[in-house]
């Protein structure tokens, strides 16, 4: 009886560590996936940074391009452009928009040597041989839907989300109903809509993509465009992600921690890397009067 009563004993014991193992392992599971999310949502705040991921024979490689586009956007992408044979590659996006004018500068610079465009979160595997693989549930919101555009093809994963906003001036736009607006500031978004609209039809875009964006006030939420929107607004040119990544794994983990609301600026200001807005902006350098209209920028 003693002998079956300590066989009892041990088997709880053994089940009971086995249990806590399972729970430890999962908080590990949570822990490291919610760390993944919160370092990549880091990334998204900070001006944006180009990296060339390396693949395996019969995978080319990609650019992967995250964060904010500010008025130094299109000069870090000349200097890591020089010297590499980018034509045709294809850049995976995650950015929370930025800079209207030098998105589009930067956009014309994507159509000019043919690149591909994509949205996710590059991942790099650990162990030898193991391949990067590009996480689809990433984000593409303002501005950064601008450079999507800028692609010669255009995929967006399922799990992937574009977001659009007006634009509006970014130091007005957390309070933009209680805010006041002069003639010059009405000029500076008009005059910038232009331009937005010029580009949209330079790059294949239709207008029901400036229609969408444009009515989304600043103190509304960033409006999600959905798989019949992107293809009314001819942000996608392929459902297949093997036009744009051949050969590459495509994951979607769950990193819901990633959805900031970001807003779109006017203007060439440098962008705090720690203040997350909504969509649509449109600010006016910062740390200087201004005497002349402002290049737009989005966050």
């Amino acid at each position: 009886m003693k002998l079956l009563k300590s066989l009892n004993l041990r088997g709880w014991l053994l089940v009971g560590t086995a249990v806590c193992g399972i729970v430890l392992a999962g908080a590990v599971a949570i822990v490291g996936s919610s760390a993944r999310a919160g370092a990549a949502l880091e990334e998204r705040k900070l001006p944006m940074k180009f990296g060339w991921v390396a693949c395996e024979t019969n995978c080319r490689g990609w650019v992967s391009a995250v964060g904010i586009i500010t008025a130094d956007t299109p000069k870090d992408f000349d200097d890591f452009a020089r010297g590499r044979q980018l034509g045709g590659a294809t850049v995976v996006l995650d950015s929370s928009g930025g800079s209207v004018n030098d998105a589009i500068t930067l956009g014309r610079r994507f159509r000019n040597l043919g690149l591909l465009t994509t949205v996710g979160i590059t991942q790099q595997r650990g162990g030898q041989g193991a391949r990067p693989t590009v996480a689809s549930e990433a984000y593409c919101e303002s501005m950064c839907v601008f450079l999507l555009l800028a692609g010669k093809k255009r995929f967006v994963p399922e799990a992937a989300h574009v977001r659009v906003h007006q634009i509006w001036m970014g130091d007005r736009a957390d309070d933009a109903k209680a805010a006041s607006y002069s003639a010059q500031d009405l000029m500076i978004v008009e005059r910038d809509i232009g331009r937005l609209a010029k580009y949209t039809f330079d790059m294949g875009g239709a207008g029901d993509l400036l229609s969408l964006a444009l009515n989304v006030p600043p103190w509304e939420d960033l409006h999600q465009l959905d798989a019949a929107e992107l293809k009314l607004t001819n942000l996608v040119t392929t459902d297949l992600v093997a036009d744009v990544l051949p050969r590459v794994d495509i994951t979607a983990p769950a990193l819901a921690e990633l959805a900031p609301k970001t807003q779109a600026r006017f203007g060439g200001e440098q962008v705090e890397p720690a203040k997350s807005t909504k969509t649509a902006e449109a600010a006016v350098p910062t740390g200087s009067a201004v005497t002349a209209p402002a290049a737009p920028s989005q966050k």
